[in-house]
């Protein structure tokens, strides 16, 4: 019989599967417009990132096949989301996103996996050193709704912070530090720890404001902008473990 931790990453599995296939709506809107208009691409490349070093540590560290699977499927998602955003982003935009995409998603993974390699022979020292990476770019992304959170605050409104990316964040957070625990992976626990943390933050603003009169919103806010800070909440979620 398959062990607890075994069914936990399961379901984490599935919810992070929901997470990388939420922006789909976005690239949609982009693909029809033919244009990536206000979107940025930066929280699509360090999605990327994280998740190509969450598979390869998957890959290296015993029984963490989940984490490595989950990832893989995040990695492919991203590359096709990073692909359109090339593809479609405007002249002036294009140079720069492939010098950023070339720095970002080929030359920090390979030297941060060949220096490991280099550094350590023993493979539990390889895959504890792509472990810690990984978590410090995990706790660095999941403090990017902290943005969404201090304009919750200021306006008194959710506009801006919708509920199904924060109760996502939440769950997913909550999964994952389960399994972390049950695994003994504190590579996983801590980052994921942070996540739960800032998605239980975000359903109590939620719930605090969701009825509250906004103050201080312009009207002249644009369906581009609302979008692009949805999108910025929901990338800290896919740099998952």
């Amino acid at each position: 019989m398959a062990e607890p931790s075994f069914y936990i990453g399961v379901i984490g599995n599935v919810i992070s599967v929901l997470v990388f296939l939420s922006p789909v709506e976005t690239f949609w809107k982009i693909v029809k417009r033919r244009s990536t208009e206000e979107y940025k691409s930066l929280p699509y490349i360090c999605t990327l990132l994280g998740s190509s070093l969450w598979t390869y540590y998957g890959i290296v560290t015993p029984g963490e096949y989940l984490v490595s699977t989950v990832n893989g499927f995040g990695a492919f998602v991203e590359t096709i989301y990073v692909s359109l955003f090339l593809f479609y982003a405007p002249r002036h935009l294009k140079l720069n996103t492939i010098i950023v995409v070339a720095m970002l998603n080929v030359f920090f993974p390979i030297v941060a996996i060949v220096a490991t390699r280099s550094a350590f022979e023993d493979e539990k020292m390889r895959s504890q050193s792509i472990g810690f990476i990984s978590a410090g770019l995990n706790i660095i992304m999941y403090g990017s709704p902290l943005s969404a959170m201090k304009t919750v605050v200021t306006t008194k409104s959710v506009k801006y912070m919708p509920f199904w990316l924060s109760f996502f964040l939440f769950l997913n957070g909550a999964i994952w530090a389960v399994y972390a625990s049950l695994q003994h992976d504190v590579f996983l626990l801590v980052p994921n720890g942070v996540g739960f943390v800032f998605g239980t933050m975000q359903l109590i603003l939620y719930g605090i404001y969701r009825n509250a009169k906004p103050v201080g919103l312009s009207n002249g806010v644009s369906e581009i902008a609302q979008d692009e800070e949805e999108g910025l909440t929901s990338r800290a979620v896919p740099l998952l473990s």
